[in-house]
């Protein structure tokens, strides 16, 4: 759910009146809030990923597909980046993650 600029001052306006533990508390809430949305955005952007490898080199088997997954982030995304500058030989982007895994 995402706050309109009214909601969120009023939100801010809401917590400051809380006294220490209950504000703590809504804390670990929103922050548990915002961790869940940073790993949904990380596995949709390791999906669009993986489609764009199929595209562009055909059906990848599971196990390559499980050890992108298995990268963190930044890998993932500079593999994204890689698909566009290599041609469409698998063998060579599949090298291309291996050493990333090494």
């Amino acid at each position: 759910m995402r706050l309109n600029k009214i909601e969120e001052e009023k939100f801010k306006t809401e917590i400051g009146t809380l006294i220490k533990g209950e504000k703590e508390e809504v804390m670990q809430i929103v922050t548990s809030w915002m961790e869940e949305g940073i790993e949904r955005g990380i596995e949709r952007e390791k999906n669009l990923i993986l489609r764009q490898i199929n595209r562009n080199f055909g059906q990848i088997d599971l196990e390559l597909e499980t050890e992108i997954r298995n990268l963190n982030i930044e890998i993932m995304e500079a593999l994204g980046e890689a698909i566009f500058d290599l041609n469409t030989d698998c063998r060579r982007f599949a090298k291309l993650v291996r050493e990333c895994l090494i």
